[in-house]
């Protein structure tokens, strides 16, 4: 069987060795010595000895050896590992070698640092070298851009000198000119043909200008006059063919007159001559088409027509000149730029006057002649109308000029105090209407008759309503009002910053009006109160007298009605009116405050106080319906419930199963005056009213009750009573209150039952033994049944 791989290369592995060792060699003491070995393996002593003291890893090793040995020879039996001795024999062979390895490596380090210090200082003389090499490059760049620098300004001596030379020669050519000009001085014809001949008018007026610009510096000399007669000259020719409309003369002069300050003075004078601008019967037309007879007064309307026509007839003027112009100009935006600011500067500045005069904000224009307002509508019609024809105007042509600007400017006096103006015209327009409703009411007052304070409770119609038509105009106005606001700011911020300004007009109007409007509601309430209080019956013994005191609370209870519904009306008035102010904030004001951060929140938190301030007053006068309802139920139950209701004389008859008559009229009364609540009121405000007014008629009808003695058929009745007016608070949707009702007809029982079966009933309905103590003792039999002992019984026992 052939031997594997691996035992192959171990065999040939120990033939190299000078002894042989076999598996079996490797007995338990035979293996100390190779132990003691790894020992010094495993300490590190062997490889950090073997590099600085190689004869003691010898010596350690001899010794390990040794002690091997000696311990083999105290074992019996014959040595297991004889090859000991030529093992360590081969340790110091190949000791030996490393010490000499190590030498040789000590001797090539000495001549590799040597090698290092010759390289050190060959790179150091290179470094030298090459320093001086850089410092030689820099003297030559300095020396290169030296001479650049006297090339350059040799070249510059040269131009300039050039340059020197052309312009002497030119003065040679204008001082002879000059000269002329000086020996024949207004005499044209003697000069030089340059200036006589018509073909060489070009040339001659580039001439001439430079001898004006020569001239000014002395403006002592001779030459002056006659560039200027050459210009006037020209001018005069353009005119004569202008009138002639021959527009290829007027071209050739208007390039000649472009030589002198590049034509502006031709330009200038083109447009200064236009007719529009002198003459003064085209500035009267234009007044009498925008104002015709009647002026200002003439309305919005008829003014805005007026403009639109007069501003039409300037466009067209416009357009038609600028036919001419691109004929006849080499430039001619720079004509147009010059034409149409004189048009807006002049003729529409002069409409504009006539039109827009500021009013004082001190003594404000009476509001029989539109007051304010008049003048800003005219305002806003002006301005939109002058907008719309710079429009026209650019695209009809301008050149360069920033008409919308050149527009902006003409406004700018007005629109300064705009905002201020707004706010004024709102205020002046709410004080003439709260002025023409106060003369309303006077009006109808007097139709009346002078009313004395009885009869005016009795009829508070005589009090101003709250009209929703009246806060309609009001929204009317601040639309309007915001609609200018919108036409006369550009800017996001300028524009939120009008808005609120406006809309907070709107909301104090509406706040006072509708406020002031529940103040008159209320005392309404208050005068009908009074009156009811002075014709109380109270404890009136003459029968005449008590039967016209029933007389007079009965007018009164029916003025107290009739306040109700008033001041009923002038809540859901109110609330119609809130909704409209807010659904108007929602779809106009709204979008133009978001923008602008912080805008609409702060519009929002005063209109929030707005309402609040409303809500306030129309809270008080909801207490005092209350306080009106409730006196008129006190009045009834005390006028129609009779003592005989609850505890009959023939109780042993049958029992009467229909509600009372006090009953029956309370019923009736609160069913007619609430009908008016149920509509006026909405949402949380008609729910707390209704859960108040059930709270304060539970309360009442306790206190009633307390008033009478109650048989079992009376009780009864009571019960029946109670069912009645359950089933009518029961529309109130208050399940407080029909909670409340329910127990009333459960604590009827204590009437009814009798008295051994209290404790039962007690120990039903735990929830009414506090009030059912108090009614029990208004039962007929409290004293001879003795109950009083038996709800002490039934109190100790629980």
């Amino acid at each position: 069987m052939p031997a594997s791989p691996k035992r192959s290369s171990a065999s040939s592995a120990s033939a190299a060795l000078p002894f042989a060792l076999e598996l079996d060699d490797f007995k338990y003491d035979s293996l100390l010595l190779i132990l003691a070995l790894v020992d010094l393996y495993r300490s590190g002593f062997l490889w950090k000895r073997m590099e600085t003291r190689p004869m003691a890893v010898l010596a350690a090793a001899a010794a390990a050896a040794t002690r091997c040995r000696m311990e083999l020879t105290r074992r019996a039996g014959p040595p297991m590992f004889p090859a000991v001795d030529e093992l360590l024999t081969l340790f110091k062979e190949s000791c030996k070698e490393l010490v000499d390895l190590r030498q040789q490596l000590q001797n090539l380090k000495k001549e590799v640092a040597v090698q290092d210090a010759k390289h050190r200082k060959t790179l150091a003389e290179l470094e030298k070298g090459v320093d001086g090499l850089f410092d030689s490059f820099a003297r030559l760049d300095s020396r290169i851009s030296s001479v650049g620098q006297t090339a350059a300004k040799i070249g510059d001596h040269l131009q300039s000198a050039d340059s020197q030379r052309e312009t002497a020669s030119q003065t040679i050519e204008l001082i002879k000119y000059l000269m002329e000009f000086n020996s024949s001085p207004g005499d044209l014809m003697e000069l030089s043909p340059l200036f006589s001949d018509d073909s060489r008018v070009a040339e001659a007026a580039s001439v001439a200008q430079k001898l004006r610009s020569f001239a000014e510096e002395d403006v002592g000399r001779h030459g002056v006059p006659t560039a200027v007669e050459l210009e006037n000259r020209l001018l005069a020719r353009f005119d004569a063919a202008s009138q002639r409309r021959e527009l290829s003369t007027m071209a050739e002069c208007a390039k000649i007159l472009a030589q002198f300050n590049r034509g502006t003075s031709a330009m200038q004078h083109y447009v200064a001559s236009r007719p529009m601008f002198i003459d003064v019967e085209v500035m009267n037309t234009d007044i009498q088409v925008v104002l015709g007879d009647q002026g200002l007064q003439a309305g919005t309307t008829n003014i805005a027509r007026g403009l639109s026509t007069s501003y039409k007839e300037i466009t067209e003027t416009v357009r038609k000149e600028a036919a001419t112009i691109m004929a006849v100009f080499p430039s001619p935006n720079d004509v147009m730029a010059i034409l149409v600011q004189r048009v807006l500067e002049q003729r529409v500045t002069s409409i504009l006057d006539k039109l827009l005069i500021k009013p004082s904000l001190v003594n404000l224009p009476p509001i029989e002649e539109g007051g304010l307002l008049l003048y800003l509508r005219i305002f806003a019609v002006a301005y939109g109308k002058t907008q719309e024809l710079a429009k026209e105007l650019r695209s009809v042509g301008c050149g360069e000029l920033d008409i919308e600007g050149l527009t902006e400017s003409l406004f700018l006096a007005h629109k300064d105090e705009y905002a201020e103006h707004e706010q004024a015209s709102l205020k002046q327009l709410y004080d003439a209407k709260m002025e023409e409703l106060r003369a309303e009411a006077q009006q109808q007052s007097e139709s009346t008759g002078t009313l004395s304070r009885s009869k005016a409770a009795l009829n508070p119609s005589t009090h101003q309503q709250i009209s929703v038509t009246v806060v309609t105009e009001f929204v009317r106005w601040n639309e309007e009002a915001i609609s200018r606001c919108t036409l006369f700011s550009s800017q996001p911020a300028t524009l939120a910053a009008n808005v609120r300004s406006v809309f907070t007009c709107l909301l104090d109007q509406v706040s006072q009006y509708l406020t002031e409007g529940l103040e008159r509601a209320r005392e309404s309430l208050n005068e009908a109160a009074a009156y009811r209080d002075r014709f109380a019956i109270g404890n009136i013994v003459n029968r005449r007298a008590a039967q016209a005191a029933a007389t007079a609370a009965e007018a009164a209870a029916a003025a107290g009605e009739t306040s109700f519904r008033f001041f009923m009306i002038a809540v859901q008035r109110c609330a119609s009116s809130v909704a409209i102010l807010q659904q108007y904030f929602s779809n106009t004001i709204s979008r133009l405050l978001l923008p602008v951060e912080g805008a609409h929140a702060a519009s929002c938190e005063e209109m929030g106080t707005a309402v609040s301030s409303v809500e306030g007053a129309a809270h008080k006068g909801l207490l005092q319906c209350i306080d009106t309802v409730m006196a008129e139920v006190e009045r009834l139950l005390s006028t129609e419930q009779k003592a005989t209701d609850y505890r009959s004389p023939d109780d042993g008859a049958a029992p009467d199963h229909r509600p009372t008559n006090a009953c029956i009229r309370v019923v009736a009364y609160l069913s007619r005056v609430l009908e008016v609540a149920f509509s006026a009121l909405e949402g949380l405000n008609k729910q707390s009213f209704l859960t108040e007014l059930g709270n304060r008629l539970h309360k009442g009808l306790l206190n009633h009750w307390q008033k009478f003695t109650f048989s079992p058929s009376g009780g009864l009745r009571l019960k029946r009573d109670i069912t009645e007016y359950g089933e009518f608070v029961r529309s109130f949707n208050a399940p407080s209150i029909d909670e409340k009702f329910e127990l009333l007809g459960i604590m009827a029982n204590v009437f009814i039952v009798a008295p051994e079966s209290l404790a039962s009933l007690f120990e039903g309905t735990p929830s009414i033994r506090k009030d059912a103590l108090r009614f029990i003792q208004l039962r007929d039999d409290y004293k001879t049944a003795k109950i009083a002992s038996r709800i002490n019984s039934i109190m100790s026992e629980s």
